[in-house]
């Protein structure tokens, strides 16, 4: 038990004269840090406040910049709206000379060319289009109307096949059956096509959809 007091007793009389010198020093050492760091920031406030002034100043030339050229716009402003009236009446004037001047769509024929037309002096009179009477408009025939005047092409075979003619205006080939008491049309092009055995029937008809002649 008397060990342990004894190394303590030692390390008292130790580490306090040891103790005592860095403090000493590490005091004279921190107010010279100190010190230093005061210098530095007093000049940082100082260079900050010297470009705080300069950059007031150049703020300053700039707005009285531009209230000098804002009053001159202003000026300038005024006295083109006091000159914009002669040039605007002449400017106008051009824009409805070109206007007048348009070509109105019209066909190119004087005349009229259909009986339930009118001259151009009284087109825009009378009924509208929705209110013509189509039935004395031209009527020409449809495809429909002109194929139905095809005589039928008679066969003795029950099976024809039919290509529209072949080449570029014909149509892909298909075959029709004819064993039917019936005209059998083709599909795409209308022909119509007939049995010799069914003649004397459809003969008796009164009324086919195709000339049998």
């Amino acid at each position: 038990m008397r060990a342990p007091a004894a190394s303590s007793c030692r390390s008292r009389t130790i580490f306090v004269p040891v103790f005592v010198q860095p403090t000493s020093r590490f005091n004279l050492n921190s107010r010279r840090v100190l010190l230093g760091f005061e210098s530095r920031s007093l000049n940082l406030i100082a260079n900050v406040a010297a470009m705080a002034s300069s950059q007031l100043r150049a703020v300053q030339t700039l707005t009285r910049n531009l209230r000098a050229s804002s009053r001159s716009f202003a000026t300038s402003a005024r006295r083109l709206e006091a000159s914009a009236p002669v040039t605007g009446t002449s400017e106008t004037a051009a824009v409805l000379e070109t206007d007048s001047k348009a070509i109105s769509q019209a066909p190119n024929r004087g005349a009229i060319w259909s009986r339930s037309q009118k001259p151009r002096s009284t087109a825009m009179t009378g009924p509208r289009f929705e209110q013509t009477d189509f039935a004395l408009q031209p009527q020409p025939y449809s495809a429909m109307e002109l194929v139905h005047k095809v005589p039928v092409t008679w066969t003795h075979d029950k099976i024809v096949s039919c290509d529209g003619g072949g080449g570029p205006a014909g149509h892909p080939r298909i075959f029709i059956n004819t064993d039917k008491p019936e005209i059998a049309s083709c599909n795409y092009c209308g022909t119509p096509y007939a049995n010799e055995h069914h003649r004397k029937h459809l003969e008796s008809l009164p009324e086919t959809s195709y000339p049998l002649k």
